[in-house]
């Protein structure tokens, strides 16, 4: 099972929010949120690779864990005021929540390791 990493699955999460975003209009506010926090999770998590220890690794992948979440805001935002279908919403929902749930398992599996 040849898995994707945490940085993988957030670059084709940002290309694809990008796709999407340039065909959303008056919604810049919003959009360069949602652009920011999803580029931000893949570029924390390419940034913990090279880690200067342990605390630093997980840091990072804190941060990401938080630009997730922010994603995921910015994504309901987005929805609700009718800036994309359904469809789109629960996809890109759906790729950050993979992205999130492996992030706090990597988390967790270097804090179980260090005590």
């Amino acid at each position: 099972m040849n898995e994707k990493t945490i940085k993988e699955l957030a670059v084709e999460l940002t290309v694809e929010a990008t796709a999407i975003c340039d065909d959303i209009k008056g919604r810049s506010v919003f959009v360069n949120q949602l652009l920011r926090s999803c580029s931000s999770i893949g570029a924390n998590s390419h940034e913990a690779k090279y880690a200067q220890s342990n605390a630093d690794f997980i840091n990072k992948l804190e941060i990401a864990l938080k630009e997730c979440y922010e994603t995921e805001y910015w994504l309901e935002i987005l929805f609700k005021v009718n800036s994309f279908d359904e469809t789109t919403y629960k996809s890109l929902l759906n790729k950050c929540g993979t992205i999130r749930r492996k992030l706090i398992a990597s988390i967790t599996t270097v804090k179980n390791k260090n005590s």
